[in-house]
């Protein structure tokens, strides 16, 4: 049975550290791959650029960030070994979270995916998170916020 996975996005406004604003937006309709025990490793793609004031990128920066963001979800909606579950744009850096079911297909397919973009200012980390906790932190944090 194919693993059903949902494409319905919220965003919430969140602060940082040092009190700037965090866009956090994050992906419904992911609960079959959650539970599916198949996703189990969370990769953190971090693009750090200098901010305006408000810590926010510059429009070149992030119309860059939106294709990358396109290439990178057309590349796993066509072999969805990896689910992109939230982005965080503000204070200076865009994270992308992924859970995916193997690190060594993840490199493969990013690689493909971002084969047509210049050299990228991006650092990436991967870490085994089987229970989703990073998602569930997101998740908790922005209803709070949504309240």
């Amino acid at each position: 049975m194919a693993i059903k996975i949902g494409n319905d996005w919220w965003t919430s406004p969140t602060e940082s550290a040092s009190g700037k604003l965090i866009m956090v937006t994050g992906r419904r309709g992911i609960e079959q791959a959650k539970e599916s025990d198949k996703y189990k490793i969370r990769v953190e793609i971090t693009w750090k650029y200098p901010g305006d004031a408000s810590g926010m990128p510059d429009t070149p920066t992030s119309t860059i960030m939106e294709a990358v963001q396109d290439a990178l979800q057309k590349v796993f909606m066509k072999d969805p070994i990896a689910i992109l579950t939230g982005i965080y744009t503000g204070d200076g850096e865009r994270n992308w979270i992924f859970y995916t079911t193997s690190v060594h297909i993840f490199e493969k397919k990013i690689n493909l995916a971002l084969a047509p973009f210049d050299l990228l200012p991006i650092t990436i980390y991967t870490e085994n998170d089987p229970d989703w906790l990073e998602y569930e932190e997101m998740r908790d944090a922005s209803e709070i916020m949504e309240e």
